[in-house]
């Protein structure tokens, strides 16, 4: 086999990348450009062969025809020196879609459908030129990163080498009818008849079963040994994909049993309306379902939006509900601020009322000065008790002879006129002037007022 620096066409090899049973795959790259290459080469006895070099080359031709991001660029074919046929395609870096599924278990119905999503817009592209790949499997889709797309990978197509040329245009070649061409775990039945009339339905087949083996790990169908999986193939009904991983909507149930269904009619007639399938269950496991045909969106009752849940309590650790509860802890604490400022607001000044009038009541009770008493306002005679103090009776009687104030008249100085005062004993004489004048005295000292130049 090649050598390390041997030539091959415009091609340098660099490395050994693997080898199978019919061949081998370097890395390389070109002399005068320095791309980058994948050189991929039958064995010397197996390139004697024409039917395996036809199909080499079958896949040289079918890739040219087609020209799509998703399916890998061949750059040269021929034959080498030494008679071994070779083909140089694109070098990829990345994982093909079994060994991720050998990694990871399975794939996530999101990561599935998009990228089968991306299968079916390639395949579109090929069958478009009349080419039918016929082996797709997760062997021959290869995941490369690129930023660009969603998701940020790409799948690209790989191994056209069985496709089948359905247009017979000059100089392009055919594979023979009648013979059985594929991998046994993702034929179609009518490939595992043998029919010469497979074509674009056949790969929607084998990309249901690559479906079916991303999403729950195994392929529809395990035997024992081919004839099983044929028979399998052509009578026995697939299983759902539920039935393996009951997590999965009953959306995904559907479009695999329509890419599976037995009679070609009765699937998805083409990549581009399976395509538009998967972009109807992609938004509904986004949440929107309006973009679902009726016989889809009446199977996914787990994908109808849920009823609106009653308001619960904060979580430790919910930040939004933290952030939430923390708005309405501040909110009551400022209503109760403001209810207690506003009650010790009232309090004050029902407090500061209470001293006004406490001062205003005590200022009134202050015996007002002959002036004062003969400039205020009358008021409503109000009898006094029975036995008023004799300081108050005193007290008018003095006021009575004050000058300016009419004898006994007790509206002109403001105060109440005073019932007699009843004498020591009923009955007895009147008390004699000296006693009289001392209690006057003393009655107008206690109340501020000047003394009575009186002479009697």
């Amino acid at each position: 086999m090649f050598a390390e620096g041997a030539i091959v066409g415009s091609y340098r090899v660099l490395r050994k990348l693997g080898r199978g049973g019919m061949g081998a795959v370097f890395a390389g790259e070109h002399t005068l450009l320095g791309r980058p290459a994948a050189i991929k080469v039958l064995l010397p006895a197996f390139s004697a062969e024409p039917d395996l070099v036809q199909r080499l080359f079958n896949e040289a031709r079918a890739v040219a025809l087609i020209a799509d991001p998703g399916i890998v660029q061949v750059f040269d074919f021929g034959y080498h020196t030494d008679g071994s046929a070779f083909i140089v395609m694109e070098l990829l870096e990345g994982e093909t879609v079994d060994r991720r599924i050998l990694r990871a278990g399975r794939i996530a119905p999101r990561d599935a459908l998009r990228l089968v999503r991306q299968v079916c817009t390639s395949l579109s592209a090929a069958h478009a030129k009349g080419i039918v790949h016929r082996d797709l499997k997760p062997e021959n889709i290869f995941i490369v990163a690129d930023p660009v797309v969603p998701g940020g990978e790409r799948t690209k197509l790989l191994d056209f080498g069985v496709a089948k040329l359905t247009r017979g245009e000059p100089g392009h070649g055919r594979t023979e009818s009648g013979q059985l061409m594929g991998t046994p775990v993702y034929m179609s039945p009518e490939q595992c008849r043998g029919a010469h009339a497979a074509d674009q339905r056949s790969d929607v087949y084998s990309l249901g079963c690559v479906l079916m083996k991303m999403l729950t790990g195994s392929a529809p169908y395990a035997a024992e040994g081919i004839g099983d999986l044929i028979v399998a193939h052509i009578c026995q009904a697939p299983p759902r994909a539920s039935s393996r991983v009951p997590e999965l909507p009953p959306a995904l149930d559907e479009i695999i049993a329509r890419c599976l269904a037995k009679s070609p009619a009765d699937r998805f007639q083409s990549m581009a309306e399976l395509g538009e399938q998967i972009d109807a269950v992609e938004q509904a496991l986004h949440g929107m379902i309006g973009g679902l045909s009726a016989s889809v969106a009446l199977h996914l009752p787990t994908l109808s939006m849920p009823p609106p849940s009653p308001p619960q309590e904060p979580r430790v650790g919910d930040t939004a509900l933290d952030a939430a509860a923390g708005e309405s802890t501040r909110s009551r604490r400022g209503r109760h601020r403001w209810i207690a400022g506003a009650a010790f607001g009232g309090a004050f000044a029902i407090a500061a009322a209470l001293v006004v009038a406490a001062r205003w009541g005590g200022a009134s009770a202050q015996p007002a000065s002959p002036a004062a008493s003969a400039a205020a306002t009358p008021m409503a005679p109000v009898a006094a008790p029975a036995s008023a103090p004799p300081a108050v009776a005193t007290l008018i009687d003095a006021g009575a002879a004050e000058p300016g104030l009419a004898a006994g008249s007790g509206a002109a100085s403001g105060e109440p006129p005073a019932d007699p005062q009843p004498g020591p004993a009923a009955g007895s004489a009147a008390a004699p002037a000296n006693h009289r004048t001392e209690q006057r005295a003393r009655s107008r000292e206690a109340h501020g007022l000047p003394p009575v130049d009186r002479r009697d």
